[in-house]
């Protein structure tokens, strides 16, 4: 008996799900330091928010605080600051990286 294994999210079901308001957990690191966070982001939260609340586990702790803005970087490109988590289409336990400008 062969039992076939659909894809753990369809690309529809995923866009779908994504076009909600809805919480999720995302793995992110700040650079600089060693640890890697689970975060709870909502979809409609923006790169900024998402910067601010990586941040708040690491800087301050680990990583020195400056005086720059923030950005987020998801799949090897800086993303926009007022974009938000769906629009950028980061879905759930994927990665994120944070780094000063």
């Amino acid at each position: 008996m062969i039992i076939k294994i659909p894809p753990l999210m369809h690309t529809s079901l995923r866009e779908s799900v994504m076009s909600e308001v809805s919480d999720i957990l995302i793995s992110a690191i700040f650079d600089g330091d060693f640890v890697i966070q689970m975060v709870l982001v909502c979809t409609t939260d923006t790169m900024a928010k998402v910067a601010e609340k990586v941040a708040r586990h690491a800087v301050g702790k680990r990583v020195k605080p400056e005086d720059r803005d923030m950005i987020v970087h998801y799949q090897g490109q800086a993303t926009r600051k007022q974009a938000t988590v769906a629009e950028v289409g980061i879905g759930p336990l994927q990665h994120v990286l944070v780094t000063y400008e």
